[in-house]
């Protein structure tokens, strides 16, 4: 059996720095009103008899529940083999660390859970959300809209309905894209292929438009629909392989769908760079350096996307311009982009 430790009381603390218990109160909740001796009269009896502050109690005083909600819509398969997730998070992680915040982790497995995560953020709590990996028919930023919580999106709203503002971050994917292909022709490769994400996120779509926009008249065989997976960069490579064998470049939508890409190619006894030069998006290290060549690929804050958002949110909770009171025209936080250069291009 363990022994039951008592936890010292706010009148413990009253009772040692010889103030009242609403002086306490005022003092460990973060009210004013309190002469600065007095303060530090509280603070430390505080520290001397290791008072804890009941988080409840003080929610009542202050209104806030230091917890931030974040919402992944991906399944827990996926948010935990992918490397893109724990980089963001990080970035979550350490920016809320740093405002004393705690990080509060829901994943949305199907649809049932939507209705779930709406609920739970509708309840109080938490005093905000951020919100990444959408999908462009997910039901979850209407809920959450619903909900009243202020909100944080990382990745640009796919959206267009004109009612709901919102504020998010994101990597200029377009612009990223286009320097890509652009690095690809200076290798002096003409027939340049291009394995997309899943299109039903912004992300794929702008990283699409972006090569369409250098690759104007590209033949269409040379676009393969991926969907941000190993598996699914195996698939479109062996469709282009099939389709146009004569290709001698992919620009791929990102690091993951890159290493499945590489994989076939060495399948087929494709060289690379010799025969095909390879291309990436997001310089996610674990992948990028480990692969076979090391992977070119186009490089993206993934860790400072998360802290910004997390800054941006905790800034609009304290009044300052962020998740509340960012105007529409610029709601948007867009990082830019940069090539690194390895052996696969």
């Amino acid at each position: 059996m363990t022994e039951t430790v008592s936890r010292p009381t706010l009148e413990a603390v009253a009772a040692r720095a010889g103030v009242s218990r609403a002086t306490v109160s005022r003092v460990v909740n973060g009210g004013d009103g309190v002469r600065e001796p007095l303060v530090e009269r509280v603070r430390r009896a505080v520290e001397e008899l290791g008072y804890v502050p009941n988080q409840a109690a003080r929610s009542l005083v202050t209104r806030r529940h230091d917890a931030v909600a974040v919402v992944i819509a991906e399944p827990e398969t996926r948010v935990f083999a992918d490397p893109f997730f724990a980089l963001q998070l990080r970035g979550i992680s350490k920016e809320l660390t740093a405002n004393d915040s705690q990080l509060v982790l829901l994943l949305t497995e199907g649809r049932d859970d939507h209705a779930r995560v709406a609920r739970y953020l509708a309840g109080g709590h938490v005093d905000g959300a951020l919100v990444f990996s959408l999908h462009l028919d997910d039901p979850l930023p209407g809920l959450i809209h619903g909900a009243g919580v202020p909100t944080v999106f990382g990745g640009r709203p796919g959206w267009g309905d004109g009612v709901r503002e919102a504020v998010y971050v994101d990597c200029d994917n377009r612009g990223g894209a286009r320097q890509a292909v652009r690095h690809l022709i200076g290798l002096g490769r003409t027939r340049i292929a291009h394995i997309t994400g899943a299109l039903d996120q912004t992300s794929a779509v702008d990283r699409l438009d972006g090569f369409r926009d250098v690759m104007a008249d590209a033949d269409p065989a040379l676009v393969a629909q991926g969907d941000f997976t190993p598996a699914g960069g195996e698939r479109a490579m062996r469709e282009l392989l099939e389709r146009r064998p004569d290709l001698d470049a992919v620009f791929v939508g990102n690091d993951l769908s890159a290493l499945g890409a590489l994989r076939v190619l060495r399948e087929h006894g494709r060289r690379v760079p010799d025969d095909v030069a390879v291309i990436g998006f997001d310089d996610m290290l674990p992948i990028a350096e480990q692969t076979d060549p090391p992977l070119t690929t186009v490089r993206q804050e993934i860790e400072e996307m998360g802290r910004l958002m997390a800054r941006l949110l905790i800034r609009g909770l304290e009044g300052g311009a962020g998740a509340e009171d960012t105007a529409p025209e610029a709601s948007g936080v867009v990082l830019p982009t940069t090539v690194v250069r390895r052996a696969s291009a």
